[in-house]
């Protein structure tokens, strides 16, 4: 990512945020698919958290990964990923 875009991002999260939608949206449709082809759930869980910290370990680092790595436990215990408390 170059400087110009994250300082664009930085100065109008209106536009990460719809970034993140899309991405989203882009993730829950392969999601999706993989399901009808059978895939197990929690096999496409565990896959995609490795895509994923593998993706923040080339971006930020493994110091940096681990860290934000270690503030899941609270968030997740703060119903932060439950869906029945996102969509209220």
């Amino acid at each position: 990512m170059s400087s110009s875009t994250r300082e664009h991002t930085a100065q109008n999260p209106i536009q990460d945020l719809e970034q993140k939608k899309v991405a989203l949206g882009y993730l829950q449709e392969a999601w999706a698919e993989a399901r009808l082809d059978g895939v197990d759930g929690d096999c496409l869980a565990q896959s995609c958290l490795f895509a994923a910290l593998a993706e923040l370990v080339t971006t930020y680092g493994e110091e940096a990964t681990a860290e934000y790595a270690a503030g899941l436990a609270s968030r997740i215990r703060n119903g932060e990923f439950s869906l029945d408390l996102a969509r209220q």
